[in-house]
């Protein structure tokens, strides 16, 4: 039976990327579906006090976020590979860690044309034309776990959760085993939180 996955990201986080390849290694393994949706780290952290260098990244990442919601409403066929496109930029490319407003304009342009997207979808990204679009998917993440977390939300089943948070990408059945488990633990609605200190930043 296809497990249904649903994936909120932000294009702008090195861990999302992380998961996010993951879970692509785990569609060559197991029987999935994954429904890519947006969030936003910019729309989480407003209103919070914040370093200052922390904050300028949040007003980079609102660029792409806002893009993702527009393609998610108007090409939602196209929504993972345009996040494998500027992903790939961002992070394997080592482009990422922006700051201040229109950073990833010249990313975002690029990753529209690789995947056959109108370049006119770049115009959301300074605007807030979109932002009542993206924030109501970054709500339906927000929903089903709260708002004490970042990104990546994953659900599995009937159950989401806050990461899970990997640094490494693991590959073939390996990939396959983590997915397992995680769809074992979702398994159980009384089971909520697994956590230990992070010891290595994303090996991208």
């Amino acid at each position: 039976m296809t497990e249904h996955v649903t994936f909120w990201f932000d294009a702008t986080c090195p861990f999302c990327w992380q998961t996010s390849r993951w879970m692509k290694e785990v569609e060559k393994v197991r029987d999935i579906e994954i429904e890519w949706v947006p969030m936003s780290l910019s729309v989480l952290n407003e209103g919070r006090d914040l370093p200052a260098d922390y904050m300028a990244a949040m007003d980079a990442a609102w660029g792409p976020a806002r893009v993702f919601a527009k393609v998610k409403q108007e090409h939602p066929d196209k929504i993972g590979e345009l996040y494998t496109a500027m992903g790939t930029m961002i992070h394997a490319e080592h482009q990422g860690g922006k700051q201040g407003t229109g950073a990833y304009n010249d990313i975002i342009a690029a990753a529209l044309d690789k995947v056959g997207l109108p370049a006119t979808i770049a115009e959301v990204a300074d605007t807030n034309d979109e932002d009542d679009l993206l924030r109501g998917y970054h709500k339906t993440a927000m929903d089903e776990v709260g708002d004490e977390v970042g990104t990546p939300v994953v659900k599995l089943g009937n159950t989401a959760f806050f990461g899970p948070v990997i640094t490494r990408v693991p590959t073939g059945e390996e990939a396959g085993t983590l997915f397992d488990a995680a769809v074992t633990l979702a398994g159980f609605d009384y089971f909520f939180e697994l956590k230990r200190s992070r010891t290595e930043d994303p090996q991208v």
